[in-house]
């Protein structure tokens, strides 16, 4: 069988005035932008839609869990630590914006090398294959004590190696976000996966340290995050398995224990999303009254950007 061009002769028309269009000069296009603007003029001057959108919808909500008295707990990856913005992050603790703070256990390690030596982050592919990499004496003695005397005096994994920092009067403690909330006696908790970080290759790690002192901090976080219902809001920023994982299980056991949580927000930052982050913390957990937030970008760009827009509207 043989096909021909068809016939456009016969198509019919309507008036573009008859159209629904997703996209207008009026509603959704950017301000122009000028020399001098206050964080304020510039956020408002993003185009109102998509991850502008999403922005500024995450700065609202923050400041208005603050202004509510409600918690915002900051949750992030070891790379969030590894991009410099312990600066960034402080001054969000000290303004009282961000009040808890969850790490993996790879972060508490960088975190923990920052406040010692003024640096982290070794190049794992130079020394892999030697069997060095991990095995800095300093980092793994250090942290292993610290939980092993942090324990004994009944504290859990954040707080244990925060205070460490402080008593044992680290060089560079100042930049240690550990020591900053421990300081500041706000929630800072630790959650690690055995097996995954440095410091369990060392000789002094102890299973059933480690083991209690991030159950601890689980059962911390979970009651922090039993406080979110009616404006609170939970930030995962670079994790892309382990936090969403806890997350989900300290939401099912506030709820389990009868605290309403419901009508609060999440937002997950990441260079790209993953599965886990969008289903346990921007879907699942604010599928009832709650909003869930994606914002896709570097976290060296976006999280001073949502800082400073942050205490911009709170005038902090």
């Amino acid at each position: 069988m043989k096909y021909r061009p068809v016939d456009l002769a016969g198509v019919r028309t309507y008036p573009i005035a008859e159209r629904k269009n997703k996209v207008s000069i009026v509603r959704d296009f950017a301000r122009p932008v000028s020399a001098g603007m206050s964080v304020a003029a510039l956020l408002a001057s993003l185009p109102p839609q998509l991850g502008a959108e999403a922005l500024n919808g995450v700065i609202g909500a923050v400041v208005g869990a603050r202004e509510k008295g409600k918690p915002v707990i900051f949750a992030m990856g070891a790379h969030v630590i590894k991009c410099g913005l312990q600066p960034v992050l402080k001054s969000l603790i000290e303004t009282d914006v961000i009040t808890a703070v969850a790490l993996n256990g790879a972060g508490s390690v960088h975190d923990y090398e920052l406040s010692l030596i003024g640096e982290t982050s070794e190049d794992v592919g130079a020394v892999l294959h030697c069997g060095t990499f991990g095995m800095a004496e300093e980092t793994g003695r250090d942290i292993n004590r610290a939980l092993r005397a942090g324990v004994a005096r009944g504290m859990g994994y954040g707080e244990a190696v925060g205070r460490f920092i402080i008593e044992n009067g680290n060089p560079h403690r100042e930049w240690s976000l550990l020591a900053t909330c421990v300081e500041r006696d706000i929630p800072v908790t630790v959650h690690a996966a055995l097996g995954t970080d440095i410091i369990h290759q060392h000789p002094e790690a102890d299973g059933a340290v480690i083991g209690e002192a991030t159950f601890r901090d689980f059962r911390l976080l979970t009651s922090v995050v039993a406080d979110l219902g009616e404006g609170g809001v939970y930030l995962n920023v670079g994790s892309a398995v382990l936090l969403p994982e806890v997350f989900l299980k300290a939401l099912s056991i506030a709820q389990n224990l009868g605290h309403h949580v419901d009508h609060f927000s999440t937002a997950n930052f990441d260079m790209q999303q993953h599965y886990r982050p969008l289903q346990n913390v921007v879907k699942r957990p604010t599928s009832g009254k709650g909003r869930g937030y994606t914002i896709t970008g570097h976290h060296e760009i976006m999280i001073p950007l949502l800082a400073a827009g942050i205490l911009d509207r709170l005038g902090r």
